[in-house]
């Protein structure tokens, strides 16, 4: 797979603050990229440098393999953290003026902001002020903005800040939508829970330097706990039970006294399925297997609290294309 972005080593110092530490990473083309970490870890900086806002001190970004320049502009939708619109302007002449800007003819624009208008089920709001519209609505309008002149890279941070859930969901099919016609994105959110449904990858920075890349599935394994769930078609009873667990000493075995069809398996080591699969067959017929992963919130917060004993971390699970 070709990659859209390729950033190396990065360095982006403000007076005596290091914002980014000699970072490096590739971004797919066509796929959804999670920039994450606290705040202040340095996501925005990066944002806002590989949309040629402002340069970096040291380091090269390539964008579609070729180094960033003002050219690309045009190729890039950009819906920053702190939103900005002209309040007393109306959303219609707002929306034509800033796609114009992108590079699109009056016509070209008409038609885009009808269809998104369209889309989104928001026709009537073209005639009314920015004023007159809740933070949610003028998010949605941002948003349009962002994706109007169909850019190839689309960069969004914190895209769903302010929005009831309903609404977070309109806006995550549409990022999906966009994947699918082939948009690369770069997606910084604190919402784990939209990292987990989204992305393909992850950066994960903190005080300036990057702890973790890779694939979202891999990251998950790697912080496995090696916990497993199985479900049998009869209960297990304690004798069979105690006589496996002394065979397999190695493994942790509980029932579920409240499903007595249901046992837990723990293992002090990693171990894959194809391994643990055969000699749980021998308590009886499975009807469902289930390894329970850690959740992308519970794999933040560990390696930002942990920072110091995880600065070597992304070289375990660092995605090799």
């Amino acid at each position: 797979m070709k990659n859209a972005i390729e950033i190396s080593n990065i360095t982006k110092k403000y007076r005596e603050h290091t914002a980014l530490d000699n970072v490096s990473f590739s971004v797919p083309d066509g796929s959804i990229f999670g920039i994450l970490g606290p705040n202040g870890a340095g996501k925005t900086t990066l944002l806002r440098i590989i949309n040629n806002i402002i340069p970096p001190d040291s380091g090269e970004i390539l964008l579609f393999g070729e180094p960033l320049n003002d050219k690309h502009m045009e190729n890039i939708g950009y819906l920053p953290e702190e939103r900005g619109l002209y309040k007393k302007m109306s959303v219609g002449d707002q929306v034509l003026y800033l796609s114009q800007l992108k590079g699109l003819s009056h016509k070209e624009a008409r038609e885009k902001i009808n269809y998104w208008f369209d889309k989104l089920d928001i026709k009537s709001w073209l005639g009314r002020k920015v004023e007159e519209l809740s933070k949610g609505m003028q998010q949605k309008v941002q948003f349009i903005i962002t994706v109007l002149h169909s850019p190839r890279l689309l960069i969004f941070d914190e895209p769903f800040s302010g929005f009831d859930p309903i609404n977070a969901d309109i806006l995550k099919n549409e990022i999906l939508d966009l994947k699918d016609k082939g948009a690369t994105i770069l997606l910084s959110t604190h919402n784990m829970e939209s990292v987990e449904e989204l992305c393909d990858q992850i950066v994960l920075v903190n005080q300036s330097k990057l702890l973790l890349y890779g694939e979202v599935d891999n990251i998950k394994r790697k912080f496995s706990k090696n916990y497993f769930e199985i479900s049998f078609t009869h209960p297990i009873d304690d004798q069979k039970l105690s006589n496996w667990q002394n065979s397999y000493s190695q493994f942790i075995i509980n029932k579920n006294e409240k499903e007595p069809n249901t046992i837990t398996i723990s293992a002090d080591r990693q171990i894959k399925s194809s391994e643990l699969l055969p000699l749980i067959l021998q308590l009886g017929e499975i009807i469902s297997y289930r390894e329970h992963l850690p959740s992308m919130h519970d794999i933040f917060v560990s390696v930002v609290q942990q920072k110091e004993g995880f600065n070597n971390y992304e070289e375990q699970v660092t995605y090799n294309n």
